[in-house]
C-alpha cells in the first residue's frame, strides 16, 4: 500500500508510521523536518508546511492518507485540494474533545458534536474552548471532501506510551516512581480513559488497509474506570511505595495536575465496542506503564508548564493535613 501520513514523526504519527513500515507498506511522511526517529529512515520524507503545501504533492498518488495533525477545517480542505482525488482512503485523527459536553457514561459515536459560532473558524486561536469544536469542524470537512464512503474518523481519548511529548501521563509516572506521599486531586472516581499509541497505531493502519468507514473511539478500558484506577494502576505496575493522598477539589487551588478536571465528564467514559469490533485490542495497562517508564529513562520527556512543582505539592499536602489531621 502507498501510504501518506501528514506529520508522522513525533508521537501519534510516529507510531503509525513505524507500524505501517513494519507491515511492508511504502510510507511517505509529509512534515516540516523535525524528527529524531531513526526508525523512519525507510520512509520517504517530503518536507513542507501543511499550511503552505505548494506543489509538494503534485503528481503523487496514494492508496490511503492518514492525517494526524489537522486542527482547523481549512487544513483539511487545503490538503484535499492538493491531493485532488489522489489521496486514496482518508483517515482523520480527531479527538473525543470533538463531542459536546455530556454526562453520558458508555456513550457511542452518535453523541452530539461540539459547535462554535464563528464565520471564520480558521482564524480562531486554538484554546481549551475552541480545540474541540474545531476538531468537530475538521471531521465535517473530511467527510465533505472525501465522502462518507471514502473516509473514517478516529476519536482518541488521552494517548499515552513511549515517545509521549505532552508530558501529561509521563508526569504521573515520574511522580509516582519517586514514592512518598503523592498529592492526588479528587474526586478520584471521576472517569478516565487512555489509549496506548502503539495499539492505536496498529489499529489505525488496519482501518486504512480495510478502507473502514464511519467514526470510532480509540479508548480503553471499558467504563467504569477512574482517575483513581489510573494512579493506583501506575503505582502497582511500578511496584513503588507511594501513598496516594486525595485532595478535595477545593483544596487543589488551581494547581495544574495533568489529566485531571474538577468535573466528571462522559467523554472519558466512552464505549470502545465499535473500535474493538474493527480490531482495537489494547495491551494491559501495566505493560504500558512499565514500557513508558523504561523509555523515560532514555529521553527528555519533560515539557515546560506541565505538572505541579514539588514546592506547590508540598504546600497542598501540608494544608490538607492541617485541615484533616486524621488523613
Amino acid at each position: 500500500m502507498e501510504l501518506l501520513i501528514i506529520g508522522g514523526t513525533q508521537f501519534v504519527g510516529r507510531h503509525i508510521a513505524e507500524e505501517a513500515l513494519a507491515r511492508g507498506h511504502h510510507v511517505t511522511l509529509l512534515h516540516r523536518g523535525r524528527t529524531n526517529a531513526p526508525t523512519l529512515g525507510a520512509a520517504e520524507h517530503l518536507l513542507a508546511d501543511r499550511d503552505h503545501l505548494g506543489r509538494a504533492l503534485d503528481g503523487r498518488r496514494f492508496d490511503a492518507t492518514i492525517d494526524a495533525c489537522a486542527y482547523r477545517p481549512g487544513q483539511v480542505r487545503s490538503l484535499a485540494a492538493a491531493l485532488n482525488g489522489r489521496g486514496g482512503h482518508h483517515v482523520y485523527i480527531s479527538s473525543v474533545s470533538a463531542y459536546a459536553p455530556t454526562s453520558t457514561r458508555g456513550g457511542d459515536e452518535s453523541l452530539p458534536l461540539a459547535s462554535i459560532d464563528s464565520e471564520d473558524p480558521d482564524s480562531l486561536p486554538i484554546t481549551g474552548s475552541t480545540y474541540g469544536p474545531l476538531k468537530a469542524l475538521c471531521e465535517r470537512a473530511a467527510t465533505e471532501e472525501y465522502g462518507a464512503d471514502g473516509s473514517v474518523v478516529v476519536r482518541p481519548t488521552y494517548v499515552v506510551g513511549p515517545y509521549d511529548s505532552t508530558g501529561r501521563f509521563t508526569w504521573w509516572v515520574d511522580r509516582l516512581s519517586r514514592g512518598g506521599v503523592v498529592a492526588c486531586p479528587g474526586p478520584g472516581d471521576n472517569p478516565m480513559q487512555l489509549i496506548d499509541a502503539r495499539d492505536q497505531a496498529s489499529w489505525v493502519v488496519g482501518l486504512a488497509e480495510g478502507k473502514a468507514r464511519g467514526a470510532f473511539h480509540a479508548c480503553s478500558p471499558e467504563p467504569p474506570w477512574s482517575f483513581r484506577d489510573m494512579l493506583e494502576g501506575i503505582r502497582s505496575a511500578l511496584g513503588v511505595d507511594a501513598e496516594l493522598r486525595w485532595l478535595d477539589p477545593g483544596e487543589v487551588d488551581g494547581a495544574p495536575f495533568p489529566l485531571w478536571g474538577p468535573d466528571p465528564a462522559g467523554v472519558m467514559a466512552l464505549s470502545p465496542a465499535a473500535a474493538r469490533a474493527t480490531g482495537l485490542w489494547p495491551r494491559p495497562f501495566a505493560e504500558t506503564v512499565r514500557e513508558t517508564a523504561a523509555w523515560m529513562k532514555t529521553a527528555d520527556w519533560r515539557r515546560d508548564g506541565v505538572g505541579v512543582d514539588p514546592e506547590v505539592e508540598a504546600r497542598l499536602l501540608t494544608a490538607s493535613s492541617a485541615a484533616s489531621p486524621n488523613r
